[in-house]
C-alpha cells in the first residue's frame, strides 16, 4: 500500500515514476492562461494569511463549503475573520475525499509550505499559524512564490480597456519571469444589456482616444487597443463564450444593429446572435493578422443562482456545465476563417466532457501542416481539471489526434498556490504513458522518445507553439 502524497503520488508503475522524476518534474512552468491579479506581481504582494492566499476568490472551495453546510459568511463574508473562514474550510476538507480539492489542498501544503500533515479540525490551528507565519517572510512574496515553483512565463487575462500598467511596471523592474497580457474582448460583443454595452463602449472610446459613434469606429478603437497589447508582449487572445456563433449576416445589418443597441434599444435574440457572430469572426481575423494564438472557452452556464448573484456577484461559485448543440456552428466558424486563409493557431476548451470526441475530431478538420498541432484540443478546463477529466482529455486526444503535439496544462487560477496543478497534470500524464508501456501497449525500447514526449507536453511544446 502506497503512502498518501509521497514522492510517487499517482505514479502507479516503475516506468511512470521514471518518466516523471527524470523528465517531467524538472521542467519549468509556462502558465499560458491564468487569472493572476497583475498588480500583485507588480507590487510583489505579501499575503496577510493562509486564508487570503487560499480562500480569497476561490469558488471551488466555496462550493464545497456550501455543500458541507457552511454558512455563506464563512465563504464570502466581509466581516468574518480570516481564522474563522479557515477553520470552516479545515472542517470541510475531510469531507472532500475523492474531490480534486482534497488532492490540491495537500499538494499545495506540501509543495508550498513543506507541510505534510493532513488538514482537519484537529490540525487546523497548527497549519494555519505555521503557513501564515511563513507568508509574512520575503520568501513567500508573490514573486518569490512564482520563483519557488520554477515559473518561466504567465499570461494573465485582460480586457482591451485595461491599462496594462502592472505588466509594464513588472517588466521595467527587471523581474525575470515574463508576465504577458492576454486579450479578452468579451465585453465588446456583449450586446444583451444595452446600458452596460454603451457604458463599455464609452470607456473604450476614452482609453483609445477614438470617438465611437458607429460600428466602424468600434472596430477602429479595438484595433488600436490590440496594437497596444501587442506592444506589451501579448501573444494570445481568449474568448469566453457560451457557445460558438455562426449566424449569417451582412455588414449593413451589423452596422444597423450596433446603432440600435448603442442607442439603448433591446435587441432580438437573432440580432444578438448575428452581432456576436460578426464580432467573433472579426476578432479571429485580428488574431490571425497579429500572429496570435486564439483560445475559446465554451460551454458554461453562468450565474444560475439569481438570489446569490444579486447578493455577492459573479464568479462566486454558481456556474455549471451547459449542454449546447454547437458542433455545426463551430465547424462553420472555423471553416469561414480557413476559406480566407485567416485561421490563426487555435485552442478549444469544452466544459462538457460529452463534447470531448467532437472537439478532438473537429480540430483534425483544420490542421493544415503549417504548424505542428495548429488547432489544439485544450486541457481539462474548470470542472474537468481533475484526475478523471484530465485522463479523459488525454485519452481522447491520444486516440483521435496527436498527444505528442499537445501544449499541455495551465492553472486557469488567480491563486499563487495553484502552480502544483501543473505537477498534478504531469503525474497523471506520466502514469498513463507508464501504464501503457508496462502493459505492452507502447514499446519499452522507445523510453527515450517517450521521455522527450513528456518533456515536450510539460514545457517545450508550449514554449515553441506560443513563441515565448
Amino acid at each position: 500500500m502506497k503512502k498518501f502524497m509521497n514522492e510517487d503520488f499517482l505514479l502507479q508503475t516503475e516506468t511512470a515514476q521514471k518518466l516523471y522524476h527524470q523528465h517531467a518534474e524538472k521542467q519549468p512552468i509556462i502558465d499560458y492562461h491564468c487569472h493572476i491579479i497583475p498588480s500583485m506581481v507588480a507590487e510583489d504582494y505579501q499575503f496577510r494569511s493562509l486564508t487570503e492566499i487560499w480562500l480569497g476568490g476561490d469558488h471551488y472551495k466555496w462550493r464545497a463549503m456550501r455543500a458541507n453546510g457552511i454558512d455563506e459568511r464563512y465563504c464570502t463574508g466581509k466581516k468574518t475573520s480570516d481564522w474563522e473562514k479557515f477553520e470552516k474550510w479545515a472542517e470541510t476538507v475531510p469531507y472532500t475525499m475523492r474531490n480534486p480539492l482534497y488532492h490540491w489542498t495537500h499538494l499545495e501544503l506540501k509543495t508550498g509550505f513543506g507541510v505534510k500533515k493532513l488538514l482537519s479540525p484537529r490540525t487546523a490551528r497548527e497549519i494555519y499559524e505555521e503557513c501564515t507565519a511563513k507568508l509574512q517572510t520575503p520568501e513567500y512574496s508573490a514573486r518569490n512564490l512564482m520563483r519557488k515553483y520554477k515559473v518561466e512565463t504567465i499570461c494573465t487575462t485582460d480586457d482591451p480597456v485595461d491599462s496594462l500598467e502592472h505588466h509594464i511596471k513588472t517588466r521595467n523592474d527587471g523581474f525575470e519571469i515574463k508576465m504577458l497580457p492576454t486579450w479578452r474582448p468579451d465585453k465588446a460583443m456583449a450586446v444583451e444589456n444595452p446600458t452596460a454595452f454603451r457604458s463599455y463602449v464609452e470607456t473604450l472610446s476614452n482609453v483609445s482616444n477614438i470617438s465611437i459613434s458607429s460600428f466602424d469606429d468600434l472596430i477602429a478603437a479595438l484595433r488600436k487597443r490590440q496594437e497596444f497589447f501587442a506592444e506589451q508582449g501579448c501573444k494570445l487572445s481568449d474568448h469566453g463564450i457560451e457557445e460558438f456563433f455562426a449566424e449569417d449576416y451582412t455588414d449593413d445589418e451589423i452596422k444597423e444593429i450596433f446603432n440600435r443597441v448603442y442607442g439603448g434599444e433591446e435587441l432580438s435574440y437573432w440580432d444578438i446572435l448575428k452581432f456576436k457572430s460578426a464580432m467573433l469572426v472579426i476578432f479571429a481575423e485580428m488574431n490571425w493578422e497579429k500572429g496570435w494564438t486564439q483560445q475559446f472557452h465554451y460551454g458554461a452556464i453562468r450565474n444560475n443562482n439569481t438570489r446569490l448573484f444579486n447578493q455577492i456577484g459573479a464568479d462566486t461559485g454558481f456556474d455549471s456545465i451547459g449542454t449546447f448543440l454547437t458542433a455545426k456552428a463551430m465547424s462553420k466558424f472555423l471553416d469561414t476563417l480557413d476559406k480566407q486563409n485567416k485561421l490563426a493557431k487555435t485552442i478549444i476548451y469544452n466544459l462538457n466532457p460529452a463534447d470531448n470526441e467532437m472537439v478532438a475530431t473537429m480540430i483534425g478538420n483544420f490542421q493544415d501542416g503549417s504548424v505542428a498541432g495548429k488547432i489544439q484540443f485544450g486541457s481539462g478546463w474548470w470542472f474537468l481539471d481533475q484526475k478523471e477529466g484530465i485522463e479523459k482529455q488525454i485519452n481522447t486526444l491520444s486516440v483521435l489526434g496527436l498527444l505528442s503535439r499537445f501544449v499541455g496544462m495551465l492553472t486557469d487560477s488567480r491563486s499563487f498556490l495553484s502552480y502544483p496543478r501543473h505537477e498534478y497534470f504531469r503525474r497523471i500524464l506520466c502514469n498513463l504513458i507508464g501504464s501503457d508501456v508496462e502493459n505492452g501497449c507502447l514499446p519499452e525500447d522507445e523510453l527515450d522518445f517517450l521521455g522527450q514526449m513528456v518533456e515536450n507536453i510539460s514545457y517545450y511544446n508550449a514554449k515553441n507553439f506560443f513563441l515565448f
